[in-house]
C-alpha cells in the first residue's frame, strides 16, 4: 500500500502527461498492486453481502484519466484510487462498499449506502423510513461510528411527509452515504482490509434497507 500511496502523492505534485509517460512503468505496477487489493476486497465483500455476485475487476474499479471535457481544471489524472462493490457493479446506482485513497490531501476514508441517488430512490428511500423506521434507525445504530451527510440535509421535512414520526429526521437527508474517515497510519497497517471489511460488514443491513427501496423503483429496468 505504501509503494501505491507514494505513487499518487507524486502524481498529485507532477500532474501532465510528460511525467505520466516517463513513470508509466511504475504506474502499471502500482495499478496492478491496487488491483489485486481491489479483488481481495471484493472477495471479502462477497461474504457478508449475497447481492454482490459476478462481478469483475472493470465493474469495480475506476480509470486513473479524468475527462476535462467540461471543466477548467485540466490536470489529465486522477491523483487518488478508489474501489466501489456495489450490486450489478459501479455504475448500477445501487447502494455498495467504497474505499478512497487520496494520499495528497491526506483524504482517507471508507463508505457505505447511496451517494446522490435519483428523486425517485430518495422518495422511496423516505416512504421506507415512513413505515419502517425503527429497522431504518436499528441498522444505522448498528454502525453508530460512520456518518451520515447532514450538511446537505434538507433543513425540514419535505412536503407529505410526517415531520412528528419519530425517525422523521432522517426524511431530510438527500444523500444516504454514510462514511467513516480513516488515518494514513490505519490505511498502512498490514490488518487495514480485515479492518475495513468487519467495518462495511456491520454496514451491510443498512444497504439492503436501501437496495429494496431501489429495487421498488427500478424493478422493471432488470
Amino acid at each position: 500500500m505504501k509503494l501505491i500511496l507514494d505513487f499518487l502523492t507524486r502524481l498529485a505534485e507532477n500532474n501532465n502527461k510528460p511525467w505520466f509517460d516517463e513513470h508509466k512503468a511504475e504506474y502499471l505496477d502500482v495499478k496492478q498492486r491496487f488491483d489485486e487489493f481491489a479483488l481481495r476486497f471484493l472477495h471479502g465483500v462477497e461474504q457478508f453481502d449475497p447481492r454482490v455476485k459476478n462481478l469483475g475487476l472493470k465493474d469495480i474499479t475506476y480509470r486513473i484519466y479524468r475527462d476535462v471535457r467540461f471543466t477548467d481544471d485540466k490536470r489529465p489524472y486522477k491523483w487518488h484510487m478508489g474501489v466501489y462493490v456495489c450490486p450489478r457493479g459501479k455504475k448500477s446506482g445501487m447502494a455498495g462498499y467504497y474505499i478512497h485513497l487520496e494520499p495528497s490531501t491526506d483524504t482517507f476514508f471508507i463508505c457505505s449506502g447511496l451517494y446522490n441517488p435519483t428523486k425517485e430512490v430518495v422518495v422511496s428511500i423516505r416512504e421506507d423510513i415512513m413505515l419502517s423506521g425503527r429497522a431504518f434507525h436499528e441498522a444505522l445504530q448498528g454502525c453508530a461510528d460512520f456518518q451520515l451527510p447532514w450538511d446537505s440535509a434538507l433543513k425540514k421535512v419535505p412536503r407529505g411527509f410526517d415531520g412528528e414520526e419519530e425517525y422523521s429526521q432522517y426524511l431530510r437527508l438527500k444523500s444516504y452515504e454514510i462514511y467513516k474517515p480513516m488515518t494514513r497510519r490505519e490505511v498502512l497497517s498490514k490488518a487495514f482490509l480485515d479492518h475495513t471489511l468487519a467495518d462495511l460488514q456491520r454496514t451491510q443491513p443498512y444497504n439492503e434497507i436501501l437496495n429494496r427501496a431501489f429495487d421498488f423503483v427500478n424493478e422493471s429496468d432488470w
